[in-house]
């Protein structure tokens, strides 16, 4: 039994696989050879993350596929229910990567909170000439405890980050239009629990009473972040996106940057990936990374043995 992972796979997963008995690929077959390929190789589970795209037209040309996979959370890069109608199954790893994006957004936060990404441009350049310029322009930065931190998208992600919060002091406000309350477990080294319990509001209350906001939201046809919405915020507020590229209006958050209404934001995801617009590239008051929320090495084994292991049950009935 053939596995093609073709955005790759951690080792952790391909032994758990090959212990499985399935031989796994990890060549990464361009997209339109991908049909070919996987006919020719008999491939009978096709493994991606964000790369590689699932459409109608390859689940056609691809008669053998029994299952195909999504290391991570949404698959809007798979024609899921067309799969499905087709008697194969749609699998992912809602759970593997949560908290490696929820560190990264508090990552951001941390960094823009202390002018972080700016320092560290400027003091390779001018840390030996205007240091004491640099040490002033820098020196307003601000605290995350006792700050309210605003989530929109309280599903797994969402709920993870709000952990991360809660660990660092802050307050969590949270919207989720499919969920009215959760309840959170933070665990500690020595086996201390801590349970809270948010009971999600609205939008409109989440952004006007947010000093840091963070989207976990799926892709989806409008902006979920609009001017409209940038008006609703407090003024200097800090945002971070690590969900999908479209969810936030670029131009607009520009000007709600020029304005001030935003003091500074984190991107990890971008409208035109991968090839984000220069002027948020160069934009000073924007922390940058190139869609790695969920890049992690612990990430990556949670989500290869995950796959694993679900492959190999439903092979298995």
């Amino acid at each position: 039994m053939k596995v093609l992972a073709n955005d790759g796979i951690s080792k952790s997963g391909i032994d758990a696989l090959e212990k499985g008995g399935y031989e796994v690929i990890t060549t990464t077959v361009a997209q339109e050879q991908l049909s070919n390929y996987i006919n020719e190789k008999a491939i009978k589970v096709l493994l991606v993350r964000s790369a590689t795209t699932v459409r109608k037209d390859l689940i056609d040309a691809c008669p053998g596929l029994k299952i195909i996979g999504r290391g991570g959370v949404g698959m809007d890069n798979i024609d899921v229910d067309y799969a499905k109608s087709k008697g194969i199954h749609v699998i992912n790893t809602p759970a593997s990567s949560s908290h490696s994006v929820a560190e990264l957004v508090f990552g951001h936060f941390y960094g823009l909170a202390r002018f972080l990404h700016n320092s560290n441009r400027d003091m390779p350049l001018e840390g030996d000439t205007n240091f004491g310029k640099l040490k002033k322009a820098y020196a307003k930065g601000i605290e995350l405890k006792g700050k309210t931190l605003g989530v929109l998208g309280f599903g797994r992600i969402g709920q993870a980050t709000a952990k991360v919060g809660l660990g660092a002091g802050m307050k969590v406000v949270a919207f989720d239009p499919f969920i009215e309350k959760a309840n959170l477990e933070l665990d500690f080294f020595d086996g201390q629990k801590v349970n809270f319990d948010i009971k999600t509001i609205s939008k409109e209350e989440v952004l006007k009473q947010s000093d840091f906001i963070t989207l976990h939201v799926p892709a989806q046809k409008d902006y979920v972040i609009d001017e409209a919405e940038f008006n609703m915020m407090k003024d200097g507020v800090i945002i971070a996106n690590a969900a999908r590229g479209g969810v936030v209006n670029e131009v607009a958050l520009v000007k709600a940057i020029e304005s001030g209404k935003v003091a500074r934001a984190a991107l990890d995801v971008f409208e035109n990936e991968p090839k984000p617009e220069m002027q948020l590239l160069m934009n000073p008051a924007l922390s940058l990374t190139p869609h790695t929320g969920a890049a992690t090495n612990e990430a990556q084994d949670r989500i290869g043995t995950e796959l694993a292991s679900q492959i190999i049950t439903l092979m298995a009935q």
